[in-house]
């Protein structure tokens, strides 16, 4: 029997419970179609074909012997190339840390290893997830499955465009301003950053340590609650891990309905800077989820007004800090002066200068600032105050309402190379995705629609309180039953089959 890579990670994990399609099957298919079509969208940096296919067997020779084996068991899976997998390349899409292989696996990637999940591959981003297009990468940019000739969105572009083009049903990202769930709004797949802890970040290379938060990628709001429960839970290795137990967050997707929910329509979002196809949109969808039994009203939340500013003042001060280790010194590439002494600081300054793209040494640059005497106070202090002003409105909000809803992106992807040479119209992307990082809460990203203009996909946003994922995943089920479907219609399933 063919096998039908349009399918759910749900859907495909039955069939292999049944006896259907084995994960042998499963795996072969997904490099074919990668072997196919990846040369156009670039969303892999590397594969790990001899290890994909040697965890799909095991699993097919334990379901034969009747063995207990995980729910998502034999599915494939891709993974950010921030994630550290051993013996595996993990560079980061950075010159920096050409043909590092790390010595040990992330918590998340040893959760995949341990469930028995194939992991197909490394997927593009941008360098050090600094970016929003994943056009920031030594390897290159990623394009989108939907228009070759557009952003896949960014840093997390690559995952998002595997799982859009139907390379992979799952992958994993991760988030620390939008990197995630801005890819997925404009790649139509469903994108979450969960509440901060609820995912363990060890192993994952830091970029903005009180930021950054793993979560999955998929195509349906189940799969990604499925994916979740899986690679969620305390991790005596993060010590900002939670110590809590997984919620079940399968359930609150099957038991979905808005019965006595208030959802809260953030007034910031909107207006000047966003689409009119992305405002319809959105609108039509609160509409049917007023229709579908939930109470709407708007909420203020006037400090989202600073949040992109504070953010980008915060982000660089932590990334100066975690970027310190890449010298050239202990690990990673190492690049020495073109003339002068060969010194460790002349070592440092010739890999740092060589190893680093423009976007990354941009942000140093303005980290480094912003932590410099005379200047702490002024800015990264005040940010921490805005922050903290964000975090408050949104507790004010959430003692309203049950969950807020806004747009994820204020456009649908724009052409590469439009925004390349204007960095604050880069950043613009991520400033109602911004927030939920600053406050640590739950955020979902998930298609509700194409644009008539450009027939791209629009992404619908869902946030929760803080240890609320449930309610998340609650509402961005119903969310996706009353929204166009748009999981499945990407052109690229009209594609020429991979054989």
């Amino acid at each position: 029997m063919s096998v039908d890579l349009t399918l759910s990670a749900l859907d495909l994990a039955a069939q292999l419970r049944a006896g259907t399609i084995t994960s042998v099957e499963l795996t072969e298919a997904c490099f074919a179609r990668i072997d196919a079509f990846d040369g156009d969208v670039r969303a892999f940096v590397s594969l790990d074909r001899e290890g994909a296919l040697a965890t799909a067997r095991e699993v097919d020779e334990a379901r034969t012997r009747g063995a207990d084996l995980h729910p998502l068991a034999g599915v494939p899976i891709a993974v950010k190339d921030n994630m550290v997998t051993r013996g595996q390349d993990t560079t980061c899409c950075s010159r920096i840390l050409a043909g590092w292989k790390p010595p040990y696996d992330a918590t998340v990637i040893r959760k995949l290893k341990d469930a028995k999940l194939p992991i197909v591959g490394k997927t593009n981003m941008d360098e050090f997830a600094m970016g929003s297009s994943t056009e920031h990468s030594c390897y290159g940019p990623t394009h989108n499955p939907w228009d070759l000739d557009r952003i896949p969105g960014g840093s997390g572009g690559g995952s998002a465009a595997a799982v859009s083009a139907f390379f992979v049903p799952l992958a994993l990202g991760s988030d620390t301003g939008g990197s995630i769930r801005q890819p997925g709004a404009v790649t139509g797949t469903v994108g979450v950053k969960p509440t901060y802890g609820a995912v363990s970040r060890y192993g994952l290379i830091a970029m903005a340590s009180s930021l950054d938060q793993i979560g999955p990628v998929t195509r349906t709001v189940a799969d990604a609650a499925a994916l979740q429960e899986l690679i969620g839970g305390h991790d005596s290795f993060d010590s900002t891990s939670l110590d809590e137990p997984v919620p079940a967050l399968g359930q609150a997707v099957e038991d979905a309905d808005l019965a006595g929910l208030t959802l809260g329509v953030v007034k910031q979002a909107s207006g000047e800077g966003f689409d009119p196809e992305v405002t319809r949109l959105f609108a039509q969808t609160v509409e049917r989820l007023r229709e579908a039994g939930a109470t709407v009203e708007e909420v203020d939340c006037p400090s989202f007004e600073y949040a992109l500013a504070a953010y980008y003042l915060i982000m660089p001060a932590e990334v100066s800090s975690n970027l310190a280790r890449f010298d050239g010194i202990r690990y990673g590439a190492r690049f020495e002066p073109d003339e002068g002494p060969v010194t460790a600081e002349t070592v440092m300054a010739a890999t740092r200068e060589k190893g680093f793209g423009d976007e990354v040494k941009r942000r140093l640059i303005l980290g480094t600032h912003v932590l410099s005497a005379g200047y702490y106070d002024a800015y990264y202090g005040s940010a921490q105050k805005v922050r903290t002003l964000v975090q408050r409105d949104l507790d004010n909000a959430f003692a309203r309402v049950d969950a807020l809803v806004l747009p994820t992106s204020p456009t649908t992807a724009f052409k590469l190379g439009e925004r390349t040479d204007d960095p604050m119209a880069m950043y613009m992307c991520d400033i109602a995705t911004i927030p939920a990082n600053l406050a640590g809460i739950p955020a979902m990203s998930l298609p509700v629609g194409c644009s008539g203009e450009d027939g791209l996909p629009v992404g619908f946003q869902v946030m929760a309180p803080a240890r609320q994922d449930a309610t998340m995943y609650r509402v961005a089920a119903v969310v996706e039953g009353v929204s166009d479907d748009v999981a499945g219609t990407c052109p690229a399933a009209a594609w020429k089959e991979a054989e």
